[in-house]
């Protein structure tokens, strides 16, 4: 190992000390007598359609040329689709990626982004990279956005508030109602960032329609991926759709030729058969529903979700429910001190995971 050399070093933002860095769902580790799964990540436990394979296999043969900078075609065919301006896009290496050029452009030193807590962990980090300082305002005891508690903590140096719904990692939806009000307490300078990673998933009649809050407010933007119902996680490619200006700063902050090719034309072939991928998104809801029914039998307080995972809020227990998981051969998510995030995968999966809480449930009750 080569030894530090004497002498000053480059100088680093003082803000990116002490940062936390993102942990990924951890896979799991192959076994000679059994399946094992992964069940830490959300991601879509189905293989891709022929047709989106097959897509990405033709742009591949391209990969010496670079990419359409703007993702015109995907950008065009999402303008027809939900009736927007194609200059309100602004497309980037998934949902997450486009919320950092957001608070990027959005906040320097000094100013303030609200969010809920526990929610997506990428938004501490997202926000610390800005620059901003963290406002977390806790969810409410049923696990949900606390939207009238998150209107109260603006202050005139906020710049940012993010409202994830589905709730990462807790499942719940915001209510339309809900968050129309919240948008109209929220000053107009003030961005309001609506994350719908897992809006496929949603069955809930009375969630919001954030699209109609956009064209309603110029300061609300909403997130949309491609990673979960479309099986594109590993692509990494998302969508914005937000008003000017918001939208020409996004473009401006996202590096150049972000997406790829290979993730545009996937995309495109993903769009072509929904048909096929919301089939697997309503048999992955119908899952959805078997576990948290099972597992509310069993004694387990699970907040209504309407993503693709489930959340066991254990506090302490956390940890060693997932070990209890792992050694049955699925990998969950521990948030240490706090809770269990389930992703909904294949049947054998799910029963796997219904058996061990079963089993913990009568040592513990």
């Amino acid at each position: 190992m080569t030894a530090q050399p004497p002498g000053p070093r480059p100088r680093l933002r003082t803000a990116l000390q002490g940062i936390p860095s993102y942990k990924p769902g951890r896979p799991a580790a192959p076994a000679k007598d059994r399946p094992t799964y992964k069940l830490s990540s959300n991601e879509n436990p189905f293989p891709p359609p022929a047709e989106v394979l097959e897509a990405a296999q033709a742009a591949a043969q391209k990969m010496g040329r670079y990419p359409d900078l703007a993702a015109s075609r995907l950008i065009a065919e999402l303008s027809e689709r939900f009736d927007v301006p194609a200059h309100h896009f602004a497309a980037g290496t998934g949902s997450v990626a486009l919320l950092y050029h957001l608070l990027q452009a959005s906040c320097q030193a000094g100013d303030e982004v609200v969010y809920a807590w526990q929610s997506f962990e990428a938004y501490p980090i997202a926000a610390q990279v800005a620059g901003a300082t963290q406002i977390r305002v806790p969810l409410t005891s049923d696990a949900r956005h606390d939207l009238d508690a998150m209107a109260d903590a603006i202050t005139d140096r906020t710049r940012a508030v993010i409202v994830c719904t589905p709730n990462n990692p807790t499942g719940p939806v915001v209510h339309h109602d809900e968050l129309a009000a919240f948008c109209a307490r929220v000053p107009d300078d003030v961005l309001i960032v609506v994350d719908e990673a897992y809006i496929q998933f949603v069955r809930d009649p009375e969630a919001a329609d954030a699209l109609a809050l956009y064209r309603e407010h110029p300061n609300v933007c909403v997130l949309r991926t491609f990673s979960k119902a479309y099986c594109l996680a590993n692509f990494r490619i998302g969508f914005a759709i937000a008003h000017d200006p918001v939208a020409d700063a996004l473009r401006a902050c996202t590096p150049p030729f972000a997406v790829s090719s290979v993730a545009e034309d996937a995309a495109l072939a993903a769009l072509a058969c929904e048909d096929v991928l919301f089939a697997q998104v309503e048999e992955l809801v119908k899952e959805r529903f078997r576990v948290v029914e099972g597992l509310r039998a069993q004694g387990f307080d699970v907040p209504s979700t309407e993503a693709n995972f489930v959340w066991l809020p254990l506090a302490a227990q956390a940890d060693p429910f997932a070990i209890a998981c792992e050694a049955e051969g699925v990998i969950i998510r521990a948030f240490p001190g706090a809770g269990c995030r389930i992703t909904i995968g294949e049947p054998a999966a799910n029963d796997i995971v219904l058996d061990v809480a079963a089993r913990w449930a009568a040592q513990t009750h």
